[in-house]
């Protein structure tokens, strides 16, 4: 069953009346057409007709069976209480826990060492899983993450591993899904609501797709217990690539980039922490 959506990220769908509405109305038009183009939509019957868009998945709770060991490790971590900051994402959350490679400058998806600097004295949950999506966030939720303990704070990203088979709007809807969730859960924390981080080229699919997502989620915010934050473009260069040494995969960071997104978030989240 889909997730409630906030209104300032859903989708406009027309209701079936307005569609039956629009239908007869194109019927109208068609019987006013030429006889060359009537012959054509008599022979292809299906291919003029008001449709409602399409079902949205990423809504829709659902965890990849994948998942489900580490999804339990989250809910021993949340049955024990004592959190007061929540990391919650994919696998770019994820990783803020991986140590890398020590025999390689800037190793791939080398996060711990930036955790520890900035946040190893906070008592953080990290409740990113490599690989989620909204609808997977949606589940774990609602399947026990988001009971037995009350952060003070949460941060929160995910949607880039939808953008290969959802809109943007599709994904804005999932975002919004989840803080809705969330302010449902944990109704006295303040969400920190990271714009997603840009990924791939400049002018590939997936960039504009993620990147199309973050003017709609930025409406979520009140300032009162959503925050929005915007840190894509201190990953990118004066040409908009994104540099080896920050994401050699151009998606998930190095120490380097963790490193840029702790110095971009750690005053905003302290603020909400107090």
């Amino acid at each position: 069953m889909p997730a409630p959506v906030p209104a300032a990220v859903a989708i406009p769908r027309p209701s079936p009346q307005e569609v039956d509405q629009l239908n007869a109305s194109l019927r109208q038009m068609i019987v006013q057409t030429d006889p060359a183009t009537k012959a054509l939509l008599a022979k292809y019957p299906d291919i003029i007709a008001v449709r409602p868009p399409r079902a949205n998945v990423t809504v829709v709770p659902s965890l990849n069976a994948g998942f489900r060991a580490k999804h339990t490790m989250n809910l021993e971590v949340a049955k024990q209480g004592d959190v007061d900051l929540l990391f919650m994402g994919d696998s770019i959350t994820d990783f803020w826990r991986n140590s890398g490679r020590p025999d390689v400058v800037n190793p791939p998806t080398a996060g711990k060492v930036v955790f520890d600097k900035y946040f190893g004295a906070m008592k953080v949950a990290n409740f990113g899983i490599s690989g989620d999506t909204t609808q997977g966030v949606l589940y774990r939720l609602m399947d026990g993450e988001g009971r037995g303990f009350q952060p003070k704070a949460i941060m929160l990203m995910i949607g880039t591993n939808n953008s290969a088979t959802a809109t943007s709007a599709e994904i804005a809807e999932g975002v919004g899904a989840i803080v809705m969730e969330m302010r449902k859960d944990f109704p006295a924390a303040k969400i920190l609501l990271l714009a997603i981080f840009p990924r791939g080229d400049p002018g590939s699919v997936a960039r504009k797709t993620v990147l199309d997502v973050n003017p709609i989620i930025a409406k979520l915010a009140d300032n009162r217990n959503v925050f929005y934050l915007d840190i894509g473009a201190k990953f990118l260069d004066a040409e908009g690539n994104i540099p080896a040494d920050i994401m050699p995969d151009k998606l998930h960071p190095t120490e380097k980039g963790y490193e840029i997104w702790a110095q971009a978030v750690i005053d905003p989240l302290k603020d909400l922490l107090k």
